[in-house]
C-alpha cells in the first residue's frame, strides 16, 4: 500500500486503478483493481475468489499506522508481561458481568447501583474464599456411558453444558 501514491500493488506488479478514502466507504480505504489486470493473471485464485476484479479493504492512514505499531510493540515482553496482568482483571470483570448479571442494576441511581456492585464484588471474593477450602474437596463424576464410548474410539467430546458455572 502507498498512501501517497494511493495506490496498491499487488504482488504480479499490477496497480490498483479506484482510491476511495472515508467517508465514502467509511470507515475503510478501498482500492480496487481493473477487471483487465486481475482475468489474465496466474495468481487470481490466491487472491481473489470471486469473478470480479480484486478489492481491497484497509484502515485509513493514520489507523493503519497505529494498529501497525500496536502489532509491532505486541511482540515485546514486556507488553506481554504487562498484558498477562490485564487478562487477569478481565476474566474477573467478565465473571461480574455474565455470571452474577451486573450489567444491568436492579435499582434507579448511582448511590443504589454502586452499593450492590460492591455488594456483588463481596459475593464473589467469598465465593472464591470458599472454593478454597479443603474440607469439602470437589470430587469429579464418572464419567457417563456416552462419555466413556467417545473416549474408547478416541473422540473428543464438549462440556458444553457446564459452562453455566
Amino acid at each position: 500500500m502507498d498512501f501517497d501514491q494511493r495506490q496498491v500493488t499487488c504482488p504480479n506488479g499490477e496497480t490498483s486503478h479506484i482510491w476511495l478514502e472515508p467517508p465514502a466507504m467509511a470507515p475503510y480505504t478501498v482500492a480496487r483493481f481493473h477487471p483487465h489486470q486481475c482475468d489474465p493473471c496466474p495468481d487470481r485464485s490466491a487472491c481473489t475468489r470471486g469473478t470480479a476484479a480484486r478489492t481491497v479493504n484497509f484502515l485509513p492512514r493514520h489507523l493503519h499506522e497505529l494498529q501497525a505499531r500496536t502489532r509491532a510493540d505486541q511482540q515485546d515482553s514486556q507488553w506481554r508481561r504487562l498484558y498477562a496482568t490485564r487478562s487477569g482483571v478481565e476474566g474477573t470483570l467478565c465473571e461480574f458481568i455474565n455470571g452474577h448479571r451486573a450489567r444491568r442494576s436492579r435499582y434507579n441511581g448511582h448511590r443504589k447501583t454502586h452499593v450492590q456492585h460492591v455488594l456483588t464484588g463481596i459475593a464473589i471474593n467469598i465465593e472464591r474464599l470458599a472454593s478454597r477450602t479443603t474440607r469439602h474437596p470437589h470430587r469429579p463424576r464418572r464419567p457417563t456411558s456416552f462419555q466413556q464410548y467417545l473416549d474408547a474410539r478416541a473422540l473428543t467430546w464438549e462440556c458444553w453444558w457446564r459452562q453455566g458455572k
